[in-house]
């Protein structure tokens, strides 16, 4: 009997574990949700994600190659001091990265798209507004990297998300500022703007809203957060 032709459904792709438990870990210190300070174990991790050890030492690996984490004596993991000079550094690299993915990406956002990053904006707004720092991470988070992912340049997103794994977790310092109200940070928030600027395919004009949203936010940091 003759075998039948393939109907052209195609194989169907698998992620090895490794990959997924770092794609995890990755989200989670550039959103910062993982603590300065707090202590990452392989063991702990796996019983977390509900998978074996080995998957996660891979990932651990990976993001102290990447110099988002250090290993400590006792093979625990944890985010690297942040001083004055690392945190002025990696902020002049992100103004170069961040301003031309935003403004590749102007021009390309479909609709979808920009409605996306219109609901990371407006929920961040009210993260602020509701005193909740993890929130207010997340979605700042989840706002630029909708913009920064639509200029679908691969290179220039790896560069942005490896700045992230460094300078993400530290942003927590906004916590606490502000006289103590989060919604202080709306002051230096050019989000609305950026959105705007998108919607009109003005790619100079968002990009330069991203940069001084940057600048404004570390400037604000130089000044009032704690270094090592």
């Amino acid at each position: 009997m003759k075998a039948s032709a393939p109907i052209g459904l195609g194989s169907i792709e698998t992620v090895p574990l490794h990959e997924i438990v770092y794609q995890r870990l990755n989200r989670a210190l550039m959103s910062g949700q993982i603590k300065p300070g707090q202590k990452l174990t392989s063991r702990k991790l796996a019983v977390e994600l509900g998978t074996s050890d080995m998957p996660v030492r891979a990932a651990l690996a990976k993001l102290q190659a990447l110099k988002a984490l250090e290993q400590l004596q006792n093979g625990s993991h944890v985010l690297p001091p942040m001083t004055r000079t690392r945190f002025g550094d990696l902020t002049k690299s992100r103004l170069i990265c961040e301003p031309a993915a935003t403004r590749q990406a102007a021009g390309l956002m479909s609709k979808t798209q920009l409605n996306a990053t219109r609901k990371a904006c407006h929920a961040l707004t009210q993260a602020a507004r509701d005193q909740d720092i993890d929130a207010y991470l997340l979605h700042n988070y989840e706002f630029k990297f909708s913009i920064y992912r639509a200029s679908g340049i691969e290179s220039l997103l790896f560069l942005i998300e490896t700045l992230w794994l460094q300078i993400g977790p530290f942003l927590r310092q906004f916590s606490g500022q502000f006289g103590g109200d989060l919604a202080g940070i709306l002051d230096i928030d050019y989000h609305e703007e950026v959105v705007a600027a998108l919607e009109r395919q003005e790619g100079d004009a968002a990009a330069a809203l991203i940069g001084r949203d940057i600048a404004e936010g570390a400037d604000y940091l130089l000044a009032h957060a704690r270094f090592a």
